[in-house]
């Protein structure tokens, strides 16, 4: 779990530097900064999409998921946890769901959490999570500069879902192939479009009622790949 103490506590310190920032710039550098990290968000998934193999495990992926995810209306879940952690500590920030979200789905979705976790689970250096904690440091200052405290916060799940997987990786090593992995990634992309669209306020997508397509994947590419 070294690898992912070490990624929140990245996260941690790049989200206060991030605050302090926030406090010293301008609204119109702020927002600047927003739209830089949803174009950046948009190129992460659209590269991390084209890691699929298969367009049609995708598109039943997402499609499926999409109707498991409304049916049980993960984002109305997420949201009243988000507004009870701000209610504990007393924020006024107005972006703090959207910025605790957003910072979920940026740090959670790539291919590097689940290989990373793989590699210290079975035993070896935490390499890739102390690449990726540099990446999700950086990320934090940006985000929490544009969104606030919220951001903070996504340390939560990051360390339910990728220490989990730390935790899991001998007996998942074997189930998550190379294929697999990729087909994930791919589809985490597509929900990284998703969220980079939803930055940009071209239009307002519930995304995280699309995370159950992360799981239908996983069972479609086991199944037909």
């Amino acid at each position: 779990m070294q690898g992912t103490l070490i990624n929140a506590g990245a996260v941690i310190i790049g989200s206060i530097i991030g605050l302090v920032i926030h406090s010293k710039l301008p609204k119109n550098i702020t927002t600047r900064v927003f739209q830089g990290i949803g174009l950046f968000t948009l190129f992460l998934g659209i590269h991390m999409a084209t890691k699929t193999s298969n367009f049609l495990i995708m598109i039943f992926s997402i499609v499926i998921g999409s109707i498991i995810g409304e049916l049980i209306d993960i984002d109305k879940l997420v949201n009243r946890f988000s507004e009870w952690l701000k209610e504990k500590v007393k924020s006024k920030n107005e972006n703090f769901s959207n910025g605790f979200i957003t910072a979920f789905l940026l740090f959670c979705m790539g291919s590097m959490t689940i290989l990373g976790a793989f590699e210290e689970g079975l035993g070896g250096a935490p390499n890739l999570l102390l690449a990726k904690s540099v990446l999700d440091g950086f990320s934090s200052i940006a985000l929490s500069a544009s969104l606030g405290i919220g951001v903070i916060f996504s340390v939560i799940p990051l360390l339910i879902y990728q220490g989990g997987l730390t935790l899991f990786a001998a007996s998942l090593q074997n189930f998550f192939t190379e294929i697999i992995i990729n087909e994930l990634t791919a589809v985490g992309g597509l929900l990284l479009i998703g969220l980079g669209i939803n930055i940009l306020e071209i239009k307002k997508l519930k995304i995280l009622n699309m995370i159950p397509s992360l799981i239908i994947v996983v069972i479609l590419a086991y199944l037909f790949l």
